[in-house]
């Protein structure tokens, strides 16, 4: 790497403090939270976010949107939503010179560097699957004609874990186009006090522009360029083969998973432990990242069998055993 373009990595990673504190001065607490939304889109890939009703899933998402100088779209998934709300639609129009009528692409909420998902889990089978090629691809097809998406390209999705009447569960084949699972907890006693100081009277926080969406692209860059020792990446591999029943050595996951995490899982911890080492302003891997991240990164992946759901065991308690039979 070069010193010049060293420098301007050195001077982008310096940010990334500021844009945190922009970030709490709306929201307080759920560092762990904020901190994987930044690392998903440091990593280049999509998140979804579950929480009860009440942790300001939607305002955390639209705050981050506030500090980037980028564009914001949020979707609130309903049961009538269809495809083309969220991709677009072509429309008649006729040119007033010559009078042809001809059909234009209008693009839709999904055409912008921040998209925010909200409820994700309310819409049917059929317009969640719009978001896969999107989500995998960074395009969308409508009429046999490619529409490429604005770049960086993020998709936040909410889901609300506690109320299922009405709901839609998301397939597997999608849960693993998300990078992370993050799940938000209930603040403290000082952080709900905190909040309600803060949010019940007039004054309004001024938010600030941190980063654009060229200096985004530009950390991606370099979350690549992380350094990540043969050792760790063998350490990877393992904790995600060990999730695997048929070939498990872990008696915890025989007993209680139907299946585990495949190779997109190992991809997925590594690149993130790259773009936490750069959140915290590190170029080099170390043990914590991974440790920290294999939560996240696994809990959707792996699948529990009926035994383990009837015992209220979850794949955090499985990733559990996987993390101590691996140190």
């Amino acid at each position: 790497m070069e010193t010049k373009e060293l420098t301007h990595y050195k001077l982008l990673v310096a940010k990334l403090p500021h844009l945190k504190k922009e970030i709490g001065k709306v929201i307080v607490g759920q560092h762990e939270a904020i901190n994987e939304i930044l690392i998903s889109l440091l990593a280049g890939g999509h998140c979804l976010l579950e929480g009860v009703p009440g942790l300001a899933k939607t305002l955390m998402v639209s705050t981050l949107a506030k500090t980037l100088d980028m564009k914001f779209k949020r979707v609130q998934f309903t049961p009538d939503l269809m495809p083309g709300d969220i991709i677009g639609t072509e429309i008649l129009e006729e040119d007033h010179e010559t009078g042809k009528k001809f059909f234009k692409f209008n693009q839709g909420p999904i055409f912008a560097n921040i998209v925010l998902a909200d409820e994700i889990n309310r819409t049917p089978p059929k317009t969640q699957a719009a978001l896969l090629e999107a989500m995998q691809e960074y395009k969308v097809t409508y009429a046999g004609t490619n529409y490429a998406l604005p770049l960086p390209f993020l998709i936040i999705a909410t889901q609300n874990p506690i109320e299922q009447a009405g709901t839609y569960p998301l397939p597997e084949a999608q849960l693993d186009r998300f990078l992370l699972y993050i799940k938000l907890n209930y603040p403290s006693e000082q952080e709900e006090l905190e909040v309600l100081k803060s949010t019940t009277g007039l004054s309004k926080p001024d938010l600030q522009t941190i980063l654009t969406d060229k200096d985004i692209l530009d950390l991606q860059k370099l979350t690549r360029q992380v350094h990540i020792s043969d050792e760790l990446i063998t350490k990877v591999n393992q904790l995600v083969r060990g999730s695997r029943p048929a070939n498990s050595t872990s008696a915890f996951v025989k007993q209680w998973c139907e299946w585990g995490a495949g190779p997109r899982a190992g991809q997925a911890l590594v690149l993130c432990s790259k773009a936490r080492a750069v959140l915290n302003e590190r170029f080099s891997v170390i043990p914590e990242d991974i440790e920290t991240l294999v939560y996240p990164v696994l809990r959707h992946r792996i699948a529990l069998n009926f035994r383990a759901e009837a015992e209220n065991i979850t794949t955090d308690d499985v990733i559990r055993d996987l993390l101590k039979n691996s140190r």
